[in-house]
């Protein structure tokens, strides 16, 4: 009688956590689960489950069954009855139908943000700008040139001057 009574429980628990296929508009259903398993729960057991009722609830009407989305939610131990769970929505469409050769699930984000606003940026991709070269520097290579007697004095005060005029 004890063994009846927890089958029984178990059964009803299931049935509650677990509600089956819900229809949500014309041609699109979803299935949700919840592993009560806990650490010795399996949650990729349970999403295969989840899509092969979802194919065999589509093969007995004799049609194909569609992924529209996924959203799973691994356990979090830390949290009283945070279980494993897993939302899946699919279409029911005629195994003829265009869309049934489209299988592949549009990743969907953890966080949308709608704000829509103009940027405007300024991006060079080399910097244009003349740089003016270094007085002292220059004034000492002349220097250097000089006192090596590659450039007279001469020269040396004409180049002197252009570059003090530059400084102006």
């Amino acid at each position: 009688m004890k063994v009846l009574l927890t089958v029984a429980l178990c059964c009803l628990l299931t049935g509650c956590a677990n509600p089956g296929i819900v229809k949500i508009s014309p041609d699109t259903y979803m299935i949700s689960r919840e592993d009560h398993g806990g650490i010795f729960g399996n949650a990729a057991r349970m999403k295969a489950g989840v899509i092969r009722d979802a194919n065999e609830f589509a093969e007995s009407q004799g049609k194909t069954a569609i992924p529209v989305s996924t959203n799973e939610r691994p356990m979090r131990a830390w949290v009283p009855a945070g279980w494993a769970t897993i939302e899946y929505q699919f279409k029911v469409v005629d195994k003829n139908d265009p869309e049934a050769r489209r299988t592949t699930l549009m990743p969907r984000p953890d966080v949308g943000i709608d704000k829509t606003e103009k940027v405007s940026a300024d991006i060079r991709s080399k910097d244009t700008t003349e740089k003016q070269p270094d007085l002292y520097t220059e004034l000492t290579k002349l220097d250097d040139l000089r006192k090596k007697g590659l450039i007279t004095d001469v020269e040396f005060e004409t180049q002197k001057k252009i570059l003090l005029d530059k400084q102006r």
